[in-house]
């Protein structure tokens, strides 16, 4: 089954202490979630997949942000998700240059105005392997959204960070009606 792994919003404004929106950096590095998304691109990378990591950001003048969103609303008073700023940019310690291809979102969800499924098409993706931070939003959303467009998913869980543990917890837990949860170990044998 052709196969893409999809890293989302593994960004400093999001995931390093430095950060701007911060709230899951912590989280994040503790589960080691970027270690464990620098092993799932490395797996792609050996198995063929096609590997994408996502980032939202917005233009440095943030007019296309939505500025009623209580959670991007207040983007722009912060200096936060500024495309080609340092918050925007991957952290350092992944592995961005095992990418395929880098994806721009301008929300939560990376299939809104984006190119990521007309990408997975060209590529006739069947299944897709998702993670990111946080687990709460932008996972979820790929998740349902993907699930919808029929795509069979999987969430690499360790590769997963959210505010909380119980945050994680129950956002993983959520989805597994809709999709299958595995470890990055796991994308080995698939």
């Amino acid at each position: 089954m052709k196969t893409a792994f999809i890293g989302l919003d593994y960004i400093v404004d999001i995931v390093d202490p430095s950060g701007k929106i911060a709230a899951s950096a912590a989280q994040a590095k503790e589960r080691g979630v970027i270690a464990k998304a620098n092993e799932a691109l490395a797996i792609a990378r050996e198995k063929g997949w096609l590997s994408i990591l996502v980032k939202v950001g917005f233009s440095n003048n943030y007019k296309d942000q939505p500025k009623n969103s209580p959670l991007f609303g207040r983007a722009n008073e912060l200096g936060a998700l500024a495309l080609g700023k340092p918050g925007t940019e991957f952290h350092p310690d992944l592995r961005a240059d095992l990418a395929d291809l880098i994806i721009v979102k301008p929300r939560v969800n990376p299939f809104y105005c984006t190119g990521l499924d007309a990408a997975l098409r060209a590529n006739r993706i069947e299944r897709l392997v998702i993670a990111g931070v946080s687990s709460t939003w932008a996972v979820e959303a790929a998740t349902r959204d993907a699930h919808d467009r029929d795509y069979e998913v999987c969430i690499a869980e360790d590769a997963c960070a959210a505010a909380t543990g119980e945050e994680h917890e129950a956002a993983i837990n959520r989805l597994t009606r809709i999709a299958k949860i595995i470890h990055v170990d796991d994308m080995r044998g698939m």
